[in-house]
């Protein structure tokens, strides 16, 4: 489906519904915004189309999504074209020819768009001065920056700023405030139902109440603290961030995203599940479901080890000694009801876990995926695809089936993953889950946690079951 139009009498791009209004004969169309900027098009001034959420997925090959979602994830901000290729199993070449005819732009094009429209952003929403919005934004230097705004706006940084609209600019009494827009509608209450309970003791928490999720992050090896919440007249989950830097905040705000899945296209998703005749009320009842990711693909993975064969409230607990114990301390955000840095995984490789609870076999998993990470045996990330990343996952000790699926849908983002031998799966769905899940592919992920939020018209504290045994 083309999402842009590029008049080739004025050279910009606009999205669908621009009051411009050009003649069908003057326009060209885009499948991306950064296809139609390599096409030598700039965003049109009046519609803004490069404030529009870049979807997670694309018509085209699994491989090029896989790839889309590298780039956003930053695959390109200290690496090439060929080193990317290398992580999808593939050569340059050939991920260059699909890119070409997928996309409409190289994989390089398409980064240096996602980092000119960032920069954009925070040129709008914030009074960050210029060279302080190069280094966050991800380029090397302030005059990369100058040059890549002139070629993708046709404006210099300055004159961008000069143009932003009132109603842009974002005044915190703290910190740095910034939008990340979605495709509505978002379930936001639910999806902080979900997260919750299992939040880490002293790492995260949600206030339901005020319907807000605050955790402690680190960017530029300085920790911060980071709240969101959603504003759904917008389409939009503001974003206050306290930190001392802001260097390659670009890759924060990507992290941020992940873990509220906010490149799905909600639309597609519930169309698609609502087929089934078991999920058509959760659907309608809850539209806009999301997967939740993770900031730290490490910390949900340990957190999914450790919850194994316990109650979701227990698995938090345990979760919260380890941090107390293993943790960074992060001094002056108590209040928030915060207190440290998750562990790093060269911490946890070698941490004796039975002093916090942890079983043997349970402590052993978890220092030997905290192991994997550390050197770099393992990568979990959202280039390999869903066969490839179980298979690793498996390898390690302690990891059955159910582990590898949760893990690899909410840390490497897997749509299609699916924990068939859950608990809480199969007493909705009776002993063969993934039969009568079938039909739900490629998005199984998606109805698993539809499932797990419990009943239509109800708020749920849901607790997945486990019915795996850890191996030695």
């Amino acid at each position: 489906m083309d999402a842009f139009t590029g008049v080739v009498t004025t050279g910009i791009y606009c999205r669908p519904g621009c009051s411009g209004n050009p003649l069908a004969r003057n326009t060209r169309p885009y499948t991306s915004a950064a296809a139609a900027e390599a096409a030598g098009f700039r965003p049109c001034l009046r519609c803004r189309p490069d404030r529009e959420p870049v979807p997670g997925w694309v018509e085209a090959p699994e491989l090029v999504c896989r790839a889309l979602r590298a780039i956003a994830d930053g695959a390109l901000d200290d690496a090439t074209e060929d080193a990317l290729a290398a992580r999808l199993g593939v050569s340059a070449r050939h991920l260059r020819r699909l890119f070409d005819l997928h996309v409409g732009a190289t994989p390089a094009e398409v980064a240096r768009s996602r980092r000119a429209h960032f920069a954009r952003r925070l040129l709008d929403d914030t009074d960050l001065p210029l060279a302080q919005v190069a280094t966050a934004a991800g380029f090397n230097s302030v005059r990369q920056f100058n040059r890549v705004m002139k070629e993708v706006f046709r404006f210099t940084p300055n004159d961008l700023r000069a143009r932003r609209r009132a109603p842009d600019r974002l005044v915190a009494d703290g910190g740095l405030e910034l939008r990340m827009p979605y495709r509505a509608p978002l379930a936001w209450t639910p999806m902080l139902s979900f997260l919750a309970p299992r939040a880490i003791p002293g790492v995260e928490m949600v206030d339901l109440d005020a319907g807000a999720y605050r955790r402690v992050i680190e960017l530029a090896g300085a920790p911060g603290v980071m709240e969101v919440w959603d504003e759904p007249e917008r389409s939009t989950l503001r974003l206050r961030l306290h930190l001392p830097t802001f260097d390659g905040l670009v890759h924060l705000l990507a992290s941020v995203r992940r873990l509220f899945d906010l490149d799905a296209d909600p639309t597609v998703i519930d169309a698609a599940l609502a087929r089934d005749r078991m999920l058509r009320p959760l659907v309608r009842a809850r539209r806009g479901v999301r997967v939740p990711g993770a900031v730290d693909p490490l910390e949900v993975s340990v957190r999914a080890v450790i919850g194994q064969q316990i109650s979701v409230a227990g698995a938090t607990t345990l979760a919260g000694r380890v941090v107390e114990r293993f943790g960074t301390p992060v001094p002056g955000i108590a209040a928030l009801g915060l207190t440290h840095l998750f562990p790093d995984a060269s911490t946890l490789a070698k941490a004796d876990l039975t002093e916090v609870g942890l079983t043997s076999p349970r402590g052993r998993a978890v220092n030997e995926l905290a192991r994997a990470v550390a050197t770099g045996d393992l990568e979990l990330h959202r280039a390999r695809d869903l066969e490839h990343t179980l298979a690793e996952l498996q390898a390690l000790p302690g990891f059955g089936p159910w582990t590898a699926h949760y893990v690899a849908m909410r840390a490497c983002g897997e749509r299609d993953a699916f924990p068939a031998s859950d608990l809480g799966l199969r007493r909705v769905l009776g002993d063969d889950p993934a039969a009568r899940a079938e039909s739900w592919r490629p998005w199984r992920a998606y109805g698993a946690v539809q499932i797990w939020l419990g009943p239509a018209g109800r708020q749920t504290r849901p607790q997945a079951g486990r019915v795996e045994r850890p191996t030695s």
